[in-house]
């Protein structure tokens, strides 16, 4: 077993066309190591390739070329140990209306073999806060509640890392709250995480690491903290004693006048300090009432490195 919960080398994937439709490469050589015991993210615009990975990843889709270990087991070589490795919560909410929460994690355990003796039905329930609801029908829950139903399904086999696909969309606060409380739990208990969301200040609270792919890419992997820092742009805002005229800024640096009256410098770090600007702006005559810094959050590179014009550049 190496120090990576799941290897991938060289993953390609392309569906083929119907009806006269071209086929569809949706990966294209993906190269990816997710070290164990981490939370890592796996971000990327609509239509990048996220879903047709995490389902190879699951074995629910046949992996046009390429290797992927799991947990240390080939996939190809030993396809019933490297699915026992993951569990999946998926996007999607579907499930039988008529199975209550406890039947539908029952019959999942079933599916993956596990022993009755071996089951942790209740201990699931009560983590996911379903114990009131064990015996009631599926049909009968509201959308948080299967949501959690999802990823107690998701673990009834006790594997060593979970997917999580979105898993906070169209939850509210409460539900979000109890997922990452979960999800930290584990993750200390030694499981490894992999979330996908479009939500990318959760990802950045959340993630050790994070991949960004594009186009069937990996197109950036690093810390969460070292990805962020890729991004030279910073803004200092002075918030003046009394309202300030015309000033004139160095080259590199731009102005902008906020509605609360506070002046804010954009600048590139590498090129431009912040003494530099404070000199600048101790020399226009201006009293500082208060002064801060504001970085580059995921967000901005996310969108540095997603955009057209950054992909016609990086390809």
């Amino acid at each position: 077993m190496t120090e990576n919960a799941i290897e991938i080398e060289g993953l390609h994937k392309t569906y083929a066309g119907s009806r006269g439709q071209a086929a569809k490469t949706a990966l294209k050589g993906v190269d990816l190591n997710i070290p164990q015991g981490s939370i890592f993210g796996l971000l990327g615009p609509n239509g990048a390739g996220k879903s047709t990975l995490i389902n190879v990843l699951a074995g629910l889709v046949r992996k046009t070329q390429g290797q992927v270990r799991i947990w240390g087991f080939d996939q190809d070589v030993n396809p019933r140990q490297s699915r026992a490795a993951i569990g999946v919560m998926p996007q999607e909410l579907n499930m039988d209306p008529f199975f209550t929460p406890r039947g539908a994690l029952e019959v999942q355990a079933g599916l993956y073999g596990v022993p009755k003796s071996q089951r942790i039905t209740d201990r699931i329930l009560g983590m996911i806060g379903l114990e009131d609801k064990a015996d009631a029908y599926a049909r009968s829950l509201s959308g948080g509640m299967r949501r959690r139903l999802l990823l107690g399904k998701a673990l009834v086999h006790q594997p060593q890392i979970l997917v999580l696909d979105e898993p906070t969309a169209g939850v509210d606060i409460e539900l979000r709250q109890m997922l990452w409380q979960n999800v930290r739990r584990l993750n200390e208990g030694g499981m490894t995480i992999i979330l996908t969301t479009h939500y990318l200040e959760e990802a950045e609270e959340m993630c050790d690491e994070i991949a960004i792919i594009a186009e069937g890419e990996v197109i950036a992997r690093d810390k969460t903290a070292a990805l962020v820092g890729r991004m030279d742009a910073k803004t200092l805002v002075i918030q003046p004693e009394s309202e300030v005229g015309e000033i004139s800024v160095p080259d590199g640096v731009e102005l902008s006048r906020r509605a609360d009256g506070s002046l804010a410098f954009s600048y590139r770090r590498t090129q431009m300090s912040a003494d530099a600007i404070l000199r600048v702006v101790a020399g226009a005559g201006i009293t500082i009432r208060d002064v801060a810094t504001e970085e580059a959050h995921l967000e901005d590179v996310f969108l540095d490195l997603t955009s057209p014009p950054a992909r016609k550049t990086a390809s």
